[in-house]
């Protein structure tokens, strides 16, 4: 039974003596949560087993996103990092395939009320927080199958820079726009999410975060970490966009 889901590969991106930043696949998580109680892996533990010393997680990313992880090697880095994140100071960019035609760029300011941790099956507060998140498509396709009560469906590839940090930002401000991700199970919709499982035999969110940029705090130095799309997220781009190559943005 064990050779039936074997440890995922965690692939070291960038390391210096207060950074580990790895490329985490889809479906893993990156900490213990009530999302998924008995779930026994977790990137945390697997990036301090692999390095052989503990790790301070500074950031987040939804268990079905894949892409660039950073951990600080000790507290006090941590917490400098962590006042980078809350304050914007920190480039994060994105890459997602959605339903439709989206602009061909543009600025979401629609601000999202908080997700707490103990919600995971649905509760949100009241208060609402601001939340901005900046896009701009890369490609666009119509396939010639009756998705849903159209005779073609339509879908982008686009590139998303959050300038904000709020829980699920991403997919809450694609749903929003009425572009939801492909692959969301939760935000999504669920003939798109089918015919992508069924024609295309990807099962996971389209979503991955592809860059990570920002002023490292100990040394001034500009660290600048890139993580490709890779797995069934690379095999939709070269199945639907055949001419965009490998892409890392």
């Amino acid at each position: 039974m064990g050779s039936e889901n074997p440890e995922p590969d965690l692939d070291i991106l960038y390391r210096d003596d207060h950074f580990v930043a790895v490329h985490k696949p889809a479906g893993l998580l990156v900490h213990r949560s009530p999302i998924d109680p008995r779930e026994t892996r977790f990137a945390l533990q697997m990036v301090r087993d692999a390095i052989g010393q503990r790790v301070f997680p500074v950031h987040r990313l939804d268990k079905p996103t894949s892409g660039v992880l950073l951990f600080a090697l000790d507290p006090e880095t941590a917490r400098a990092t962590a006042d980078l994140f809350k304050s914007g100071r920190v480039r994060k960019t994105y890459l997602a395939v959605v339903r439709g035609y989206i602009d061909e760029s543009g600025t979401i300011d629609y601000p999202l009320k908080e997700i707490k941790d103990q919600h995971i099956q649905g509760q949100i507060g009241d208060s609402a927080y601001p939340a901005v998140t900046d896009f701009r498509r890369l490609a666009a396709v119509e396939l010639p199958h009756a998705v849903d009560r159209y005779p073609t469906a339509r879908y982008s590839l686009v590139e998303l820079h959050p300038r904000t940090g709020r829980r699920h930002q991403l997919r809450r401000h694609m749903r929003h726009l009425r572009h939801p991700i492909v692959g969301d199970t939760k935000y999504g919709v669920g003939v798109h999410n089918r015919f992508f499982r069924d024609h295309f035999g990807c099962h996971r969110l389209l979503l991955a975060a592809t860059k990570l940029r920002f002023w490292h705090p100990e040394t001034g130095v500009d660290v600048d970490i890139r993580a490709y799309v890779e797995g069934a997220f690379a095999k939709v781009i070269k199945k639907i966009w055949p001419r965009l190559g490998r892409l890392d943005v």
